[in-house]
């Protein structure tokens, strides 16, 4: 069905729904983030204090470095590889690439001078951005929209709040059984949410899904796994490792995790398509065990944990002896702000993918899971 091209978002998706009927949230959140005209990431700046969220890299460069050092050391566990391609999966404005650099460089010129590095990124947009932040970074940089086109030897991969966007579908328990939750029009038009008369194959429900009580939601994203296979696949093939970062959760359960976030504030998921950004929290148990099928090894953490085990705060002592007092206060700051359980420390985990026998440094082990559910 086509729609005038002057309609907004948001028109757009409650005409496709009156046309059409109600659409799964998968697919709304696929709408709001990417429709080529008025997408989310297709159209807007959303990065740092005038956009609608802040990231982690571009809270402090020590984030950046951390990761650089936590890659170089995983690297040389692997034996030091040599072709390698040193990439980032959805990589904002490249800050974090850039951190990175500057980082590898210092630690070790050579590695840098041998390695590929490659931004792998869907929106033709962000990679001008990322273009821009890398051009004085002293290293040719490639751009890909897809691993596919990665070339085929050892990958060090990065991905931060790269799988929180991706699009899941959500179930609601009913007194029927599960159904998928929907997004339609309520009698005076409006979007809303409603149980579907799609059902969830058994196979795919958690061990614990008979005892949910009615009316919680199940999250389940196949997208995010397929992505994580794809991954998987290129490591055990080629070699590598991949480091993964978001918000999210290390043991499943129930609950529904989707947000909308507009000008570093929630609002209603429903209230502003291709306007707010659209996250859900990550899996990362499910993740793992895509990992794990491929026959890699996987270690997991908080990010609080990480970056303290890799050095925030002696990092942060050299970054600020001898500045001036606000100087010195800032980096404190930033400090919490990366690693405090009250702020990103806990919310966010981090997991790590790398072949059986490869050191995952400042990682735990992750073990087999129950299949139980978000």
């Amino acid at each position: 069905m086509s729609l005038p091209d002057n309609m907004t978002l948001k028109e757009r998706i409650a005409g496709l729904i009156a046309a059409t009927g109600p659409i799964p949230v998968s697919e709304y959140m696929a709408t709001c983030l990417f429709d080529p005209m008025d997408g989310y990431y297709t159209t807007r700046e959303p990065f740092g204090t005038e956009g609608d969220f802040t990231t982690a890299p571009e809270i402090s460069q020590m984030f950046g470095e951390l990761i650089a050092v936590w890659l170089y050391r995983v690297w040389q566990s692997l034996g030091k590889p040599m072709p390698l391609t040193l990439a980032e999966i959805g990589p904002g404005r490249g800050t974090l690439m850039k951190d990175m650099l500057r980082t590898l460089d210092r630690i070790d010129p050579a590695f840098l001078t041998a390695a590929d590095v490659a931004m792998i990124e869907t929106s033709p947009r962000l990679a001008e951005v990322q273009n821009t932040t890398l051009a004085s970074a002293g290293k040719a940089v490639s751009w890909h929209r897809t691993i596919e086109t990665l070339p085929r030897q050892p990958l060090l991969i990065v991905g931060n709040e790269l799988f929180d966007a991706i699009p899941v579908r959500q179930f609601v328990k009913q007194r029927a059984g599960w159904r998928e939750r929907m997004v339609g029009l309520d009698e005076d038009g409006r979007l809303s949410f409603f149980a579907g008369a799609a059902s969830l194959d058994r196979d795919l429900l958690p061990d614990d899904a008979e005892d949910a009580p009615e009316g919680i939601v199940l999250e389940i994203a196949p997208a995010r796994s397929a992505l994580m296979q794809a991954i998987a696949e290129r490591i055990a093939a080629d070699g590598g490792a991949g480091l993964f970062i978001d918000y999210g959760h290390l043991v499943p359960g129930f609950g529904d995790t989707l947000q909308a976030v507009r000008a570093h504030a929630y609002e209603n998921v429903l209230a502003s398509p291709g306007e707010a950004d659209l996250t859900t929290h990550v899996d990362f148990a499910v993740l793992a065990s895509v990992a794990r099928a491929q026959g890699l090894e996987t270690g997991a953490s908080s990010q609080g944990e990480f970056l303290l085990e890799l050095g925030l705060l002696e990092r942060a002592g050299r970054l600020g002896a001898g500045k001036p007092q606000e100087e010195q206060a800032a980096i404190s700051a930033a400090v919490e702000r990366l690693a405090g359980p009250d702020a990103m420390g806990d919310l966010f985990k981090v997991l790590g993918v790398a072949p059986a026998g490869t050191e995952l440094p400042a990682l735990r082990p992750m073990p087999e899971a129950p299949r139980a559910a978000r």
